[in-house]
């Protein structure tokens, strides 16, 4: 029974550290990082030389955007002498304060400097620097500013912030990989140690041979991350399984990843955790000020509040819609919110409807029908799918892509006058959805127009699209997850989104904050996967003009969608009808509707496509052409 207890006392219990020691080890497991980052730099100086990967005349155009005074000084830090100086001085300070011991407020400079010096160097090594440097800038910071402070009070304030950093942390990896099916299902440990950069083949086979003890090593890793904060509960009587297992998982990956920077640089925050979970009536940490901690607390929840606000206010904003939008309720139950513009005084042109891709807006579509109704003075329909913007989606059932497609044909049946025809314009599953509608719409349909559409067979087809497929779905539950913690307020505003009308930039960027694209998104996705993973072909055919654009970078990175493209306009060939691929140089996926000069070009094509197949005295049709327009 003796035996027992004293196990328990050994592997329970709080780790006693007081406030100068928690301090002293930070900064010398820091001051370890910094080492060892500045030598591997000075051995390596080739890399800032021409043609190395961090030389300066090409990483400098990161920051071109930058103001000209920081420009200057990131110029005058990237100089080789300066940085070179700059190592050797880190590595002298770094040494320093590794081998000679006290507590003098030399040492909060020393740690300032090897901090903001880190900062510093930051844009000049954008290739090579990672996590474990960050980790140390946090740390020796804050060692810093506690060594240069005599009051007892912020010397806390400044270890509590680091140890709910540690936390964060860890919290925040645990519960992202959470999200991912790979950790769930336990393919992640095998997955990350056969890769090239990460990857330790012999630990690997161990995986191979041991599946069951491999998934529960990925689940405790899983479980270690998730709960860590667990170290303060009861006064602190996890602390040493939760850090001495967290310790434990640095040093692994440190031998099995060669991720050795990163064992200093994590347990340089350990410290920290451990003085700020112990009692604070244990003598190691008597007079410990934890009002830095309810502080945080109630500027968390302060945070919390404000994020919810402005998630709230940007959710209205979003379903209200413009002043102009229109709404109609589908065979399914669902509420599509849709706009119309243009078309008042031809009204023998046909009406263009356009269907959006995934996880995106209808918005989108700004710069096209401004070029568009311009030119040709047709009306041009705009619509957000159920479950996107102010649309609303009613059906009980399982979704299906058959869902959306008949969502389409009944949105042209309401919102289109029954003697108009139609033009579907789909970009990406857009273009999927306007083919499949063809078959209900029938006569009413004049032509599709496909802006680098989705295939149905391009998952089983294109390697890179099938490889993708798991990380995508991935990538949409932990955008879902983010928002609905509402780290919205937190998102940055994309540089394709500038690219928009500025009467767009608003509304989309509040839709792209909100969780419920991503969830339509994803709720979409699921249904492509499961869709065109058992697509058996070929496409069948779509008696109707058509007009296929392809963006240059889709086609040059994947060049089997350029095949696909081909497959869907030959599926509308046939006598009297145009069936046409463009491919549009220098665009991508994206672009070829964000940028105005993309957009513009492809609105051009799509005219001249509307004009060659209006029915004229002198257009009676031609066979169909396959060959790109010069």
């Amino acid at each position: 029974m003796k035996l027992v207890k004293r196990l328990g006392s050994l592997l329970l219990g709080p780790i006693p550290v007081s406030r100068d020691r928690a301090i002293s080890i930070s900064e010398r497991l820091a001051a370890a990082t910094t080492l060892t980052s500045s030598v591997e730099f000075l051995a390596q100086r080739e890399e800032i030389r021409e043609g190395g990967l961090n030389h300066w005349d090409v990483i400098r155009q990161v920051n071109a955007e930058s103001s000209p005074i920081t420009r200057r000084l990131l110029d005058l830090v990237a100089s080789p002498r300066t940085t070179t100086a700059l190592h050797l001085a880190r590595t002298a300070v770094s040494a320093g304060l590794l081998l000679h011991p006290g507590n003098s407020r030399w040492r909060g400079a020393g740690n300032l400097f090897l901090g903001l010096s880190s900062v510093a160097l930051y844009p000049r090594h954008r290739y090579g620097t990672d996590g474990s440097d960050q980790v140390a800038i946090l740390t020796q910071l804050c060692t810093g500013l506690a060594r240069t402070s005599r009051s007892p009070q912020t010397q806390d304030a400044l270890l509590w912030y680091l140890a709910a950093q540690s936390n964060l942390s860890y919290v925040v990896a645990g519960w992202l990989k959470l999200v991912g099916e790979s950790w769930r299902d336990g393919s992640a440990l095998p997955g990350i140690l056969r890769t090239r950069t990460y990857g330790h083949e012999p630990s690997y086979r161990l995986t191979r041979r041991y599946p069951r003890a491999s998934k529960a090593l990925t689940h405790g890793v899983l479980a270690l991350e998730c709960l860590f904060p667990l170290a303060y509960l009861g006064g602190g009587r996890l602390a040493r399984p939760v850090i001495g297992g967290a310790a434990a998982f640095h040093v692994t990956n440190g031998f099995v990843m060669g991720l050795g920077r990163f064992v200093t640089s994590f347990l340089s925050m350990h410290p920290a955790v451990a003085y700020t979970s112990a009692p604070k009536d244990h003598p190691a940490v008597a007079g410990r000020d934890d009002r830095a901690m309810l502080a945080n607390a109630l500027l968390m929840a302060g945070a919390t509040a404000g994020a919810v606000a402005v998630g709230v206010h940007r959710r209205l904003r979003v379903v209200a819609g413009s002043g102009s939008s229109r709404h109609v309720t589908t065979r399914h139950g669902n509420r599509l919110q849709y706009e119309s513009v243009g078309g008042e005084a031809n009204q023998e042109r046909p009406v263009l409807v356009f269907a959006a891709g995934m996880a995106s807006t209808p918005e989108h579509f700004a710069w096209l029908v401004e070029k568009i109704v311009a030119e040709v003075d047709c009306e041009a329909v705009t619509y957000a799918r159920a479950g996107y913007a102010g649309s609303r989606r009613g059906a009980t059932t399982p979704f299906r892509l058959s869902e959306s497609v008949d969502d389409l044909v009944d949105l042209v049946r309401s919102a289109v006058p029954p003697h108009r025809k139609v033009v579907l314009v789909g970009h990406s599953l857009g273009g999927e959805l306007a083919r499949r509608a063809a078959v209900q719409l029938g006569d009413r349909l004049h032509g599709i127009v496909y802006l680098d559409p989705s295939h149905p067979d391009q998952l089983n087809r294109s390697a890179q699209q099938s490889a993708t497929a798991r990380s995508f779905g991935a990538s949409l539950s932990l955008m879902i997850w983010s928002l609905r913690c509402g780290l919205g307020v937190l998102l940055s505003r994309p540089q394709w989104l500038q690219d928009l009308p500025p009467r767009c930039r608003r509304r989309v960027f509040d839709q792209y904050a909100d969780s419920r694209l991503w969830e339509a998104g994803r709720r979409e996705w699921r249904a492509v996967e499961e869709d065109f993973r058992g697509f058996t072909g070929p496409v069948g055919p779509t008696p109707v003009h058509a007009l296929v654009i392809s963006a240059q970078q889709t086609v040059d990175r994947d060049p089997e969608q350029l095949l696909m493209h081909h497959e869907l306009a030959g599926a509308h060939s046939g006598e009297g009808r145009h069936a046409r691929t463009v491919v549009l140089e220098g665009a991508t996926h994206d672009s070829m509707l964000t940028h105005g000069r993309f957009a513009t070009e492809a609105g051009r094509h799509v005219v001249d496509f509307l004009n060659s197949t209006a029915p004229s005295p002198h257009h009676a049709g031609t066979d169909a052409e396959k060959e790109p327009r010069p």
